[in-house]
């Protein structure tokens, strides 16, 4: 009932809900102390299909006795445990509280495992045949589904085996991404730029940076413009891993490559997200999990 603003739909549920039990006992005792006027035959009147008569027979027991039983134990079932509304129920339970306490539970029982990797450093980590182990089957639960399962990415999501780091591959950079996550912002820098002839004057600069295909002429024209985009790439475009700002000068493209693709994320902008995994993932798996991610782009040499 979290969602709503005010205790009136709490009220509002819990009351229909209850009002709904008791209809069931109020109905079947009706059904059950009605007398239809029946003829000599003990048929009620009631005719189907031509000659299927309704017989003015009593409920059986068994089927009364059932129903009795299932409208108490809704009523026992709703004392004990969150029914009616924001009552929270004798027992106290919640499904938030059994989450919680199973986490705790499964976090006391990996806790011998994670206990011998935690003096190790990341770089000990990469070269450990278990910590490994470990390190893909977290990444490839919490991490996979926007990298890949081989870590290479796709367009929009970077790829973790090379050495192109948008916010540092050192391991303490790596760490404070997947504990707190990240968010990268391309604002739309078209009118900063200039006019659409120099969007894409400063698209083949871009390119040219990268030794890319491009219109010498257009990269010539479109460097002095460049200087909009410096702040955050750099005067060199070399990238600044502070803000998060792409490297323009290798022949890693993010979000896509060509002119086109240039002039679009400098007419467009991006916003990209990486979510924190603090609230998933405890202190002990993130640190497994940085060793292996450190270890997708160096590769050591395993060891036991």
């Amino acid at each position: 009932m979290s969602d709503f603003t005010n205790d009136f739909w709490s009220w509002y549920v819990g009351g229909l809900t209850l009002v709904s039990i008791v209809a069931c006992l109020i109905l079947l005792w009706v059904s059950g102390t009605t007398k239809v006027k029946a003829s000599a035959d003990n048929t009620t009147g009631h005719v189907w299909d031509g000659d299927l008569r309704e017989m003015n027979n009593p409920l059986p027991r068994w089927w009364v006795w059932l129903f009795v039983i299932t409208v108490v134990f809704s009523l026992v079932y709703g004392v004990l445990y969150p029914t009616f509304g924001k009552y929270p129920g004798v027992l106290g339970w919640s499904s938030n509280g059994q989450h919680q306490t199973e986490v705790a539970a499964m976090e006391k029982a990996i806790a011998p495992i994670y206990a011998k990797f935690q003096d190790m450093q990341p770089q000990e980590l990469a070269a450990n045949a278990q910590a490994m182990a470990i390190g893909e089957r977290l990444f490839m639960n919490n991490c996979a589904q926007c990298h890949g399962s081989d870590a290479r990415g796709a367009r929009s999501f970077p790829n973790l085996t090379d050495g192109d780091w948008l916010w540092g591959g050192e391991p303490a950079a790596i760490k404070t991404t997947i504990t707190e996550g990240r968010t990268g912002v391309m604002p739309p820098m078209a009118a900063a730029v200039g006019s659409p002839e120099d969007v894409r004057n400063v698209a083949h600069y871009v390119l040219s940076l990268s030794g890319s295909p491009h219109d010498p002429v257009r990269a010539t024209l479109g460097r002095p413009n460049f200087a909009a985009c410096a702040a955050c790439h750099g005067a060199d475009g070399k990238g600044n891993t502070a803000l998060g700002a792409p490297n323009l000068s290798d022949s890693t493209w993010l979000h896509g490559w060509g002119e086109e693709a240039v002039v679009r994320a400098i007419t467009q902008g991006f916003t990209n997200q990486m979510p924190a995994q603090a609230g998933k993932l405890n202190a002990e798996q993130i640190h497994v999990l940085t060793g292996y991610v450190w270890g997708l782009s160096t590769r050591p040499a395993a060891a036991n």
